[in-house]
């Protein structure tokens, strides 16, 4: 029990540190890449920052970085009960036949186990969620890109990071950025919404859905 006591207390830990991330999954980027448009055979854009600075992915972002905080103050409140369940059954213990203490016990780790996995299953479902968003804001820009590529000549449009070597003048995401604005706004708009109903269960994601979320039953 005393095992199982000191995991929960480190449980209340640990969505803050495993959602505190990035919701988009990105990492922050120098901003490169001005408003002009140079004419080239090959342009190149950063994704993640047409993502992070455009006004539809600031928006989405901010659901689900609003999400993510709901998630892990849910997550500790969660921790906490887990917790003082457990300490009034060691309290209690004394008072208790060992069949009745063992029923119990048995009882709070069933419980312990299935909060887990329902925590595990949301986990996958937020990680689904933020890749969605991802995938949605990137469709919502293909026409602006395409429109680019077309007004520069360029015959291929390649992600920055992967090419060894680039001038400025080739990057146009910046440009993408002020057209998608023009286009959509912060997409509000859209038919689409910009993310995914929750699941109506209401069990609670997390960001690396193969990070420990509850510990296992104690022996």
């Amino acid at each position: 029990m005393r095992a199982l006591r000191l995991a929960l207390a480190a449980l209340a830990l640990w969505p803050v540190a495993a959602l505190a991330q990035d919701p988009s999954g990105l990492q922050p980027m120098q901003p490169t890449g001005g408003g002009a448009l140079a004419a080239g055979p090959v342009l190149v854009i950063e994704s993640d920052r047409l993502l992070q600075e455009s006004a539809y992915g600031q928006r989405v972002l901010d659901e689900i970085e609003a999400e993510r905080d709901e998630i892990a103050e849910e997550n500790e409140r969660i921790a906490q009960e887990l917790i003082e369940e457990e300490q009034d059954l060691t309290e209690r213990r004394e008072d208790m036949n060992p069949q009745d203490f063992r029923a119990a016990a048995e009882a709070f780790n069933e419980k312990v186990e299935r909060l887990r996995q329902q925590r595990e299953t949301k986990a996958q479902e937020f990680s689904q969620r933020t890749d969605q968003v991802r995938r949605r804001i990137l469709a919502a820009a293909q026409p602006v890109l395409a429109q680019i590529m077309q007004e520069a000549g360029a015959a291929a449009l390649l992600e920055r990071r992967q090419v060894y070597v680039s001038s400025d003048g080739a990057d146009v995401t910046g440009l993408a950025i002020q057209r998608l604005d023009a286009r959509i706004g912060d997409g509000s708009d859209l038919e689409e919404p910009p993310v995914p109903a929750p699941d109506p269960e209401g069990t609670v994601p997390s960001a690396d859905p193969s990070g420990p979320i509850l510990p296992a039953p104690a022996d």
